[in-house]
């Protein structure tokens, strides 16, 4: 319906045109999105971050790369108020600010890696179109280094924060590790987080679960780089898992959410795990109702992950498609229905994107 096909007197000129400038936002950040994700992906920021202000020939030097294209990314990074320009000199600064923001020194404070899923997802564009008119879903193969962007993202939320504050939500678990237990992670992709905790618990015994034969290469060649001889990895779908009063801690890292059978998934691990044995579920946090998320800082980022990618994927393989914004109350529901009786639910002050399921079978 056309501003012209309204009755004057029911529309609100104001009102449509802060929609106008809405879209003028969207359109420009939508832009700077793909800029900051080739800003990360060639390390730049990281390059200019240790710069005094520069000339664009001079940061090209430094990053090792043409000048021409980095120019031009120059010119949408000032014109989006990212980076400093002085005309007088011509001359390019990152302020400290914002590469507090923008650059691996910082750590889980970079948002420049998430900025990588826009250009993942558009590239399953026409995929997913093709979707909304004939159902069904996009599968896994169809995401270049989906993997290797997961990596990133998991190194920052989860790896980062595991012996300062992810182990110790679990009391007594930390003492457990250097005793020895027998641990579990499913949907373990590139293997980060467990080999980390393989290394530094060596009288622990760990297994890693994925789906992909591509993350388990991956995960493999870092064990072997690392020397460990107390963990192995495999290519196994979480659906087939068949192991009973296995493992004393069982580890889901943003992994149940995208299962084809979230609830099959769900029942084996209650299966796996040992009778006082421990599960962790990190997911994200959200309400099952998008009336909950109104204020969530990053709901519509999340829906469109979950649109192109986590809802798709699971839909591929014939699944329930839960999607990313699955929610508290339907992880809640799924979890009893599984056969776990006990679940607190935690969250990390620097993570707001997830909540920590500790999880136990009584």
């Amino acid at each position: 319906m056309t501003a012209q096909m309204i009755n004057p007197t029911e529309f609100d000129s104001s009102k449509a045109e802060a929609f106008a400038e809405q879209m003028l936002s969207i359109l420009n950040s939508g832009a700077l999105a793909l800029m900051v994700s080739i800003g990360h992906r060639t390390e730049l920021f990281d390059t200019m971050a240790e710069l005094p202000p520069s000339t664009s020939q001079q940061i090209a030097d430094a990053a090792g790369l043409n000048e021409r294209y980095v120019r031009e990314w120059l010119g949408a990074m000032v014109t989006g108020r990212m980076v400093e320009y002085d005309a007088i000199a011509k001359t390019y600064s990152l302020p400290a600010e914002h590469a507090a923001f923008l650059t691996r020194a910082v750590a889980s404070d970079n948002v420049a890696v998430f900025a990588q899923y826009i250009p993942l997802l558009g590239g399953v564009e026409e995929q997913i179109i093709d979707c909304f008119y004939k159902g069904g879903g996009v599968p896994y193969s169809e995401y270049k280094r989906f993997h290797a962007v997961m990596a990133e993202d998991s190194g920052q939320s989860v790896v980062s924060a595991l012996f300062d504050h992810v182990l110790p939500l679990i009391p007594g678990l930390t003492e457990a590790l250097h005793r020895g237990i027998d641990v579990l992670d499913l949907g373990c992709g590139c293997g980060r987080a467990l080999n980390k905790l393989a290394e530094v618990f060596p009288n622990s015994r760990f297994t890693g679960y994925d789906f992909s034969g591509e993350a388990i290469a991956t995960a493999n060649a870092e064990a072997r780089m690392r020397k460990l001889n107390n963990i192995q990895f495999q290519v196994k779908d979480a659906a087939a898992l068949e192991e009973c009063d296995r493992y004393d801690w069982i580890t889901t890292f943003d992994a149940i959410h995208d299962q084809a059978k979230p609830d099959v998934v769900l029942q084996n691990i209650c299966k796996a795990l040992r009778p006082d044995g421990v599960y962790l579920m990190q997911d994200i946090h959200a309400s099952t109702d998008v009336a909950g998320n109104l204020e969530h800082p990053i709901a519509p980022l999340l829906y469109t992950i979950s649109c192109m990618h986590c809802m798709t994927v699971s839909l591929a393989y014939g699944g329930m498609g839960l999607g990313t914004m699955w929610g508290t109350e339907k992880a809640l529901q799924m979890l009893a229905d599984a056969g776990f009786k006990h679940v607190e639910i935690k969250q990390l002050a620097h993570d707001f994107q997830n909540d920590y399921y500790i999880i136990r079978k009584s």
